[in-house]
């Protein structure tokens, strides 16, 4: 009778074992890792993302804003805008952003017909509000307060710096 060992008998070939089948406790730690590191290393690429995107739609509303003051201050120096419509002392720039929104009277029109230079006032997109800091043609250009003479000009009250290393308040 052959002798028998712990893996069968002496001289016999090992009988064959049977593999497992699924994944091991290691295996799923280091598959577990790998996707921490690579999510840490796309969300701060999502944050610069979401941010270069707000200042792109910042750049939008600036844009958008200045050239309708511009078109205004055209207008009034051709002789376009009704003079009731313009303030004293406002070297033909608007009172504020809501008349760009509101209209003015064309001149020499006696259907009452309104200039509108905006649809809307644009929401600041890093502070989500419809508030913008204002300069008038009289300001300083550093001045941080408006004068309420006129709108020459406007910016975002945001106090952040953009990617660019720029700051905002400065666009």
């Amino acid at each position: 009778m052959p002798q028998l060992s712990r893996y069968g008998a002496i001289g016999q070939a090992s009988p064959t074992f049977s593999v497992s089948k699924g994944y091991t406790f290691i295996e799923l730690l280091v598959v577990a890792a790998i996707i921490v590191i690579l999510a840490s290393a796309v969300m701060p690429l999502a944050k610069v993302t979401a941010q270069r995107n707000r200042e792109a739609e910042l750049r939008r509303s600036l844009r958008e804003m200045r050239t309708a003051i511009d078109r205004f201050k055209d207008a009034a120096d051709l002789g376009i805008i009704g003079s009731l419509d313009l303030k004293v002392g406002s070297e033909n720039y608007p009172a504020d952003l809501q008349q760009l929104v509101d209209g003015v009277t064309a001149a020499n029109d006696a259907t009452g017909r309104k200039l509108k230079f905006l649809r809307r006032v644009p929401i600041d997109p890093m502070l989500h509000s419809a508030e913008w800091g204002l300069r008038s043609y009289q300001d300083k250009p550093d001045s941080t307060r408006w004068g309420g003479q006129n709108v020459f000009d406007v910016y975002t009250t945001f106090g952040g710096t953009a990617l660019d290393g720029t700051k905002y308040k400065d666009w």
